[in-house]
C-alpha cells in the first residue's frame, strides 16, 4: 500500500539541542509502526511533529498525500492523535470530548462519540467527567478520541501504558481494525512485548535519530526468537540515557 504517513529530512530543535536528527520514516495504509527508543530518543517529538504540533526546522511532512506545512488544515483532518498524558478537556464528559473531537476534526457526531468509546468499553463512563477518569481510563478516552472518525493516519504516544490486560486487548483490537480498514498507525510504546505483538514493523529511535527498522521476515525471524531476541536489538541500537537530558 501507498505510504500515508511521510517525514522525509525532519529536523526539530529545542533551543540549541537537537530532539530530531534529520529523520525520514513512512508508514503505509494498513500497517502499524512500533516506535521504540529511550526517554530522550525523540519518539514523541517525532510524532508532535507529524501532528502538527510544532513546526520542523527543516524537512517536509505529508498526510495522506496533504503536505502538513502548506495544506495543514485538510492535513489534520486526516490525523487522530492520543498524546502523553491524554490533553482531555477535565470539565467535559468522556462523550462530550470525544464529540468535541469529532466535531472539530470531522464533522463528526455524538453518535459517532458514543460508538467508539462503547468499542473501547467505555460505554459505562461515557457521561462521567474527563477530571474524575482514573489514568488507564483516560488513556483509552484519549484513545476513543483519536479514533474517531476513522482517520488516515494515527498518532499514538504511550497511548496502550497503564491499561488493565482486558483494556489492553481491546485497544490492540481495536488498532487492527482500524489498521485493516486502511488506517496508518503509529504507536511509540516502551513495551517490547506490545510492539512484538500488534505491529507489522518495528523502528528504533535514538538520539533523535532511526538506528533500527526491522519489518517482514526479518520481524517475523526476531519474534520467532522470543522475547530476549527483539530486547537484544533493542540495546544494541541505543544507549544509556543520562539523567539530565529531557523527554523528546
Amino acid at each position: 500500500m501507498s505510504a500515508a504517513l511521510s517525514l522525509s529530512g525532519i529536523t526539530v530543535r529545542y533551543g540549541s539541542r537537537v530532539a530530531v536528527d534529520d529523520l525520514s520514516l513512512e508508514v503505509a495504509a494498513g500497517d502499524i509502526v512500533g516506535l521504540l527508543g529511550p526517554n530522550g530518543a525523540g519518539k514523541s517529538t517525532t510524532l508532535l511533529a507529524a501532528a502538527g504540533g510544532l513546526s520542523p526546522a527543516s524537512g517536509t511532512i505529508h498526510i495522506a498525500g496533504a503536505d502538513l506545512a502548506r495544506e495543514p488544515r485538510l492535513a489534520r483532518q486526516k490525523i487522530g492523535l492520543a498524546d502523553q498524558p491524554p490533553s482531555l478537556y477535565d470539565y467535559f464528559t468522556a462523550a462530550e470530548h470525544v464529540t468535541f473531537v469529532a466535531e472539530v476534526r470531522c464533522g463528526g457526531s455524538e453518535a459517532d462519540a458514543r460508538a467508539v468509546l462503547a468499542e473501547l468499553g467505555l460505554a459505562d463512563i461515557a457521561d462521567r467527567l474527563c477530571r474524575e477518569l482514573s489514568f488507564g481510563m483516560r488513556q483509552r478516552v484519549g484513545l476513543a478520541a483519536a479514533l474517531v472518525g476513522e482517520p488516515a493516519v494515527l498518532l499514538l504516544d504511550e497511548t496502550l501504558n497503564g491499561l488493565d490486560p482486558r483494556a489492553a486487548r481491546r485497544a490492540r483490537d481495536t488498532l487492527e481494525a482500524a489498521a485493516k480498514g486502511g488506517a496508518a498507525v503509529l504507536l511509540s510504546t516502551h513495551m517490547l512485548g506490545v510492539a512484538e505483538r500488534l505491529c507489522d514493523r518495528i523502528v528504533i529511535m535514538d538520539g533523535g535519530q532511526v538506528r533500527a527498522d526491522v519489518s517482514g521476515d526479518a520481524l517475523a525471524e526476531l519474534v520467532r526468537g522470543g522475547p530476549g531476541a527483539l530486547e537484544a536489538l533493542y540495546f544494541e541500537n541505543v544507549r544509556e540515557t543520562s539523567a539530565e537530558e529531557t523527554r523528546a
